[in-house]
Parts: C-alpha cells; sequence; structure tokens
C-alpha cells in the first residue's frame, strides 16, 4: 500500500496566484526533481514551498509501511488555497485614500509513494513509440497517399 502525507503552510505572504504558478512547477515530479526545481526558481515563493515540501518528505518518512526510500516518493498534488486579507489604507491626492490588499494564502503538497514497477509477463507485444502509426494492413495500389495539398493514388 503507497504511503500518502501532506504538509500545510497557513497564512504565507504572498497571493495564492504567484505561488500557484511555481507549485504548477512541481507537481507531479519526484521530490528530488521537485526540490531541485524549486531551488533554482525565480520567484520569493518557492523557498516557503520548499519548506512546505521537505515537511511533507519528513511526515512520509514517520509513517508506519514506509519503505525507507525517499527516491520513490513523488508529488501527488500541490495547490495554493487563498487565506484571509489584510486590507490597509494609503493616502491619496486630494484627500482621498487608496485601498491597499495585503493577500496571504496557505500551501499544501501531498507526497505519495510511486507505485511499484509491475513487469508484463509473457509474450506481451511491446508497445509501439508514443506518436508512431499503427502499421497499416491495406492492400497495394488501394491506399491514397497524400503528397503535397493533393491527394494521389499510389502506383501498383
Amino acid at each position: 500500500m503507497a504511503i500518502h502525507a501532506h504538509a500545510t503552510a497557513k497564512y504565507v505572504r504572498t497571493s495564492a496566484q504567484k505561488a500557484g504558478l511555481v507549485l504548477d512547477l512541481i507537481r507531479g515530479r519526484d521530490v528530488n526533481t521537485a526540490l531541485a526545481t524549486l531551488k533554482f526558481a525565480r520567484k520569493a515563493v518557492a523557498r516557503d514551498i520548499e519548506k512546505v515540501l521537505r515537511s511533507a518528505i519528513a511526515n512520509a518518512q514517520q509513517k508506519d509501511g514506509f519503505g525507507g526510500d525517499v527516491e520513490r516518493l513523488m508529488v501527488k498534488a500541490c495547490y495554493a488555497d487563498q487565506g484571509p486579507s489584510q486590507k490597509r489604507i494609503r493616502p491619496a491626492p486630494m484627500g482621498r485614500a487608496f485601498r491597499v490588499v495585503k493577500r496571504t494564502a496557505h500551501l499544501t503538497v501531498e507526497v505519495t509513494e510511486r507505485p511499484e514497477k509491475v513487469s508484463a509477463a509473457g509474450g506481451a507485444a511491446p508497445k509501439r513509440a508514443r506518436g508512431a502509426k499503427p502499421k497499416s494492413r491495406g492492400a497495394a495500389g488501394t491506399s491514397a497517399k497524400k503528397t503535397g495539398g493533393r491527394t494521389a493514388k499510389a502506383s501498383a
């Protein structure tokens, strides 16, 4: 059974939209790649996300039944929820006042163990490469071949 663990940092002083941009970079990756990505991300919120990810990894290691191999952990889900906003007033010209909204976010990272690779038993046919077309089984001379913008009959 796969181990699931999560960690949450609440009231982080950034907007959920800005944090979501960085979280999109690590979603679905293994934890070592995600940590390397966060280390070199040029966003300030990446440091906070890195702390949350390390906490989630530590939580997974403390669970009963954890195999001990951190290499098998991957980021299952990560998201930023909107936290409470602080409203402040900034003086404006002619006696007016502008409102400044200081946003916060709740960052959550969930990690899980990658499932074991199950090898195919016996004589299973090898999978074709992604994007490769299946071999055609049509009779010679009956299939039309595209050339340029027009179609031409293949010569027999």
